[in-house]
């Protein structure tokens, strides 16, 4: 008896130990939210933003707005990515009982089709902050800046994993529309969009490729995976064959896009123009700010698409570059990268730190 109560103290003992940890850990994310939106000076409710879904194949993205308590404590609250479902559906109940106030916005996958997936989800993002019954003093961000919104804005790399109110966004968001694609899957069961809600699966991919697209398919994800099929929803090739430069270039994005976007790249925004000229894609991955150049040749008769990236062009990329940082509100410190993808009919090569940033910051 005695050897089992032991037992059972030790047990006790670690559970208390982790709970401790636990409330750390999310103490640590609270104070580095409260001091990131001093540091830019906000005041205020914080209001924490993120989505869902922005890569997969089908369904909508989602956006999530969500104000909390100051005080409020939850436990296991982290990026949904690394939160397991059943804990993900009791955070969802304990935030949208105790939120001082909060909205989800979903955006279906044709008007993904008719503005692209970045303008969708800021329009998701921009929806879900009009919702809200209590207006907010500042937006903390994952790592993006959300056009057309007249409220300070804090934009945070890793933000669903570093701030409790970016986090319980992410929460909302991910829960909801998982909700949906499960409700999805008994309208279109051969899919099996339960299990990878949408996402580009092996499974999913062949299901696509026997069956073809349904109506929550998103047209504009599914030209690659579609060409030469008999479900092409439309002729790349023939596109690529008599393009304009325009469409040439639009095209090249479009697969870098998505190429970034299978390897865990996250796309912020896309054509930032500034007097100094254009970056193509503006990125985030690990914690660097990613300025990406695409380039794009049907083949490489006329030489390797990246070697048109010439010292002059490196140059007003630079420049455009430090005026992205100042417009969106990140540090001098922030760090950066300058990759070039060169797109063709061969397929994609990435150059990873393609050019330097000038050390002495004179450009």
């Amino acid at each position: 008896m005695e050897e089992k109560m032991t037992k059972t103290e030790i047990a006790r003992q670690k559970r208390e130990s982790r709970m401790r940890a636990e409330m750390e850990r999310v103490e640590k994310m609270r104070s580095f939210e409260r001091d990131a939106v001093r540091a830019a000076g906000g005041s205020g409710p914080v209001c924490g933003i993120d989505e869902a879904g922005r890569g997969p194949l089908a369904g909508p993205v989602a956006a999530a707005a969500v104000i909390l308590p100051e005080d409020l404590v939850l436990p296991w609250l982290n990026d949904s990515k690394k939160v397991t479902e059943k804990r993900r559906e009791v955070l969802y109940r304990q935030i949208t009982e105790k939120a001082v106030s909060w909205a989800v916005v979903m955006v279906p996958p044709e008007r993904i089709d008719e503005i692209n997936i970045l303008q969708a989800t800021y329009e998701a993002m921009r929806s879900a902050v009009s919702r809200l019954s209590v207006r907010p003093g500042v937006l903390v961000n994952d790592a993006v800046t959300i056009p057309d919104v007249d409220i300070l804005q804090v934009p945070v790399i890793k933000g669903d994993a570093r701030c409790i109110s970016v986090a319980a966004a992410s929460i909302l968001a991910k829960v909801t529309r998982d909700a949906y694609m499960k409700e999805m899957d008994l309208k279109y069961p051969v899919y099996g969009f339960a299990g990878h809600k949408g996402y580009g699966t092996k499974t999913h991919c062949a299901a696509i490729l026997e069956h073809g697209p349904c109506p929550i398919h998103r047209r504009s994800f599914l030209g690659r995976l579609l060409a030469g099929s008999a479900w092409d929803l439309h002729d790349l090739q023939e596109a690529a064959d008599h393009p304009s430069s325009r469409d040439m270039g639009r095209i090249g994005e479009d697969q870098a896009v998505r190429f970034l976007e299978k390897k865990g790249v996250r796309i912020l925004e896309r054509n930032f123009r500034a007097r100094q000229g254009e970056i193509d894609i503006v990125a985030s991955q690990e914690g660097v700010i990613v300025f990406a150049e695409v380039k794009y040749r049907k083949n490489l008769r006329f030489g390797d698409p990246a070697e048109a990236v010439g010292p002059e062009k490196q140059k007003n990329i630079c420049e455009a570059a430090l005026y992205y940082l100042h417009r969106r509100g990140y540090s001098t410190q922030t760090p950066v990268r300058f990759d070039v993808l060169a797109v063709t009919g061969e397929g994609i090569r990435w150059i990873k730190d393609a050019f330097p940033f000038p050390a002495d910051g004179q450009l």
